[in-house]
């Protein structure tokens, strides 16, 4: 599901309130303002003074890739390297110029850019290194980023809860209600602080964490496939290869659905997929 984080998150809110009330919890004493600024205003200061102004700006940014990634197939970026493979061997790399906009993946497309302007293998794998290097060094910033939040989350409740508990203690011997209500605040700081922390900024992280390794598999999958173009390499190899990327049942199933292709010729080319062959397992 592609909105599998918000759907969770969404549940075990459900579920985490929804016992509460079940219980016969009210919702004043659940959502108590100054327990929640405490938490929400705590936890994003100390947030932001151990990155930046920019980090914050970049958050409702980050949550919706979380909650709404973009997802690229991977077997078809596969079978388009195979195809412009088996074209390059037929009439030269240079004619894949004509067909960078058919690509796939942008990334993709700067590869074989690369390649069509004469880069040799090492040069090639140079870029796809600094290119690496830098995308660790953004997406490690902002998954650090909501491991911070999800550290400071808890500490914020525990401050909140200190606070509250100082309010009771100095309420000892006045109204019983105002007693009553500093507990209940006391209280409500640590749930939400560890609410925040384990429901939305360390699951989010994960998302993030998890989100970056698809990606680089596909960036390495990417080089591979790229390099075997620019070296020469047949499809047939080419596709095995770069099969070798998906789970180990979906490898034959993967090989068996070689597209057909009509490659017209490269003055007014553009490679069509006329139709794919079924597993035999779906033939009729």
């Amino acid at each position: 599901m592609k909105a599998g984080t918000l759907v969770s998150i969404l549940l075990g809110t459900i579920a985490i309130f929804g016992a509460f009330f079940w219980e016969g919890g009210s919702f004043d004493s659940l959502f108590m303002l100054p327990a929640m600024l405490i938490v929400f205003g705590g936890t994003i200061a100390a947030g932001v003074a151990g990155s930046s102004l920019q980090q914050l700006k970049l958050l409702p940014k980050l949550m919706y890739m979380a909650f709404f990634p973009k997802k690229y197939n991977v077997e078809e970026i596969i079978h388009q390297i195979v195809l412009f493979a088996g074209l390059a061997r037929r009439e030269g790399i240079l004619t894949l110029e004509n067909r960078l906009h058919e690509v796939k993946h942008p990334y993709l497309a700067k590869l074989i850019e690369i390649c069509i302007d004469g880069a040799d293998p090492a040069t090639l794998e140079s870029i796809f290194e600094t290119e690496l290097f830098y995308l660790n060094e953004r997406h490690n910033r902002n998954i650090s980023f909501f491991n911070k939040l999800g550290g400071y989350s808890p500490t914020m409740g525990i401050i909140g809860t200190v606070m509250g508990l100082i309010s009771t203690l100095a309420s000892v011997g006045g109204d019983p209600n105002t007693l009553i209500h500093h507990i209940a605040t006391a209280f409500i700081a640590t749930m939400w602080g560890i609410f925040m922390a384990n429901i939305v900024w360390l699951p989010i992280a994960d998302k993030l964490q998890m989100l970056h390794n698809e990606e680089v598999t596909l960036l390495q999958v990417m080089l591979d496939g790229t390099r075997g173009v620019q070296l020469g390499e047949t499809p047939t190899v080419i596709q095995n290869r770069l099969a070798s990327a998906l789970p180990l049942g979906d490898q034959k199933r993967f090989k068996s659905r070689k597209p057909k292709v009509n490659i017209e010729p490269a003055a007014t080319a553009t490679v069509v997929v006329v139709e794919e062959n079924k597993p035999s397992s779906e033939a009729v």
